[in-house]
C-alpha cells in the first residue's frame, strides 16, 4: 500500500468531516504533526487535494480549504459518470484486450480482498482507493478517444469529481463496507459487460456506478433532497 494514499485519505477525511473549516491555512508542518507523518507524503497529498479541488493554493499562505456548493459537487459527479459511460462503451465496442482484461481483473481481485474484511480501517480505504483509481483510469486510457480523455482530466480537477474522492466520507457516515461492497459489485458487473462486448450495458453500468455515488452524497448531505442544506460536519460546503 502506498503511504501517500494513506496520508491523502486521512487528510481528505479531516476536510470532509469539517475538522478543517473553509479558509483554514494548511501547512506541511501542521499536517505532519497532526498526522504523525513525514512532510514528503503530506506534500504529495496536498498536491492531490488541490487537483481534486478540495483546497486551493494561495501565494502568501500556502494552501487553504475551499468552499463550494452541493449542486456543484453533484454536477461534476454526474458529468464524470457520462464521460466514463462513453469510455466503457468504446472499450466494449473495440473489444477487451487480454492485457486490459488482466489488469482489470487484478483490480477486481484487490478489491475483493479489501471488502472481505468485516470492517474497514483507513488503511483499507487507502488500498481500495488506489485500486479504484486504477480501475477507472484503465477504462479511460483504453477508450482510444483523446478528446474524451482530456474532458475526464479537466472534470477531475473539480471538487469530488475523481473516482475515489468520496470514499472517506462514506466511511465517516458508517456506510463503509456496505457502500464499498455494492460499488465493487458494480465493478464486477461492468467488467462482465466489457468482456462480453455488451457496449450499451457497459455504458449504462458505468453511468449508474457514479449515479449511486451522487445519490449517496445528496442523501448524506440532506435526506430531504434540498441541495442548499448540508450536515453540520460538512462545513466546507456552502449553505451550512
Amino acid at each position: 500500500m502506498n503511504l501517500h494514499h494513506t496520508v491523502l485519505m486521512q487528510m481528505r477525511d479531516l476536510i470532509l468531516r469539517g475538522e478543517f473549516a473553509p479558509g483554514l491555512r494548511l501547512t506541511e508542518k501542521f499536517l505532519a504533526e497532526r498526522l504523525n507523518a513525514s512532510r514528503t507524503p503530506v506534500r504529495a497529498a496536498l498536491i492531490s487535494l488541490e487537483q481534486e479541488g478540495l483546497i486551493e493554493a494561495k501565494d502568501t499562505v500556502g494552501y487553504v480549504v475551499r468552499q463550494f456548493t452541493v449542486r456543484e459537487v453533484a454536477d461534476v459527479i454526474a458529468v464524470r459518470g457520462h464521460l466514463e459511460g462513453m469510455a466503457a462503451r468504446l472499450v466494449a465496442e473495440h473489444g477487451l484486450s487480454r492485457q486490459l482484461a488482466r489488469e482489470l481483473q487484478a483490480c477486481l481481485d484487490e478489491g475483493d480482498r479489501v471488502v472481505a474484511a468485516s470492517s474497514l480501517q483507513v488503511e483499507d480505504f487507502a488500498r481500495y482507493a488506489e485500486m479504484n483509481d486504477r480501475f477507472h483510469g484503465l477504462l479511460v486510457e483504453a477508450c482510444g478517444n483523446r478528446a474524451l480523455q482530456r474532458a475526464v482530466a479537466i472534470n477531475n480537477k473539480l471538487p469530488f469529481a475523481p473516482a475515489s474522492a468520496l470514499l472517506p466520507m462514506e466511511g465517516a457516515l458508517a456506510l463503509d463496507r456496505d457502500t464499498i461492497f455494492f460499488a465493487h459489485r458494480q465493478h464486477h458487473m461492468l467488467f462482465d459487460a466489457l468482456h462480453r462486448g455488451e457496449s450499451a450495458r457497459a455504458q449504462a453500468l458505468a453511468v449508474e456506478h457514479t449515479e449511486t455515488v451522487r445519490h449517496n452524497l445528496e442523501q448524506a448531505l440532506d435526506p430531504q433532497g434540498e441541495t442548499d442544506q448540508v450536515l453540520p460536519a460538512m462545513r466546507l460546503v456552502v449553505g451550512l
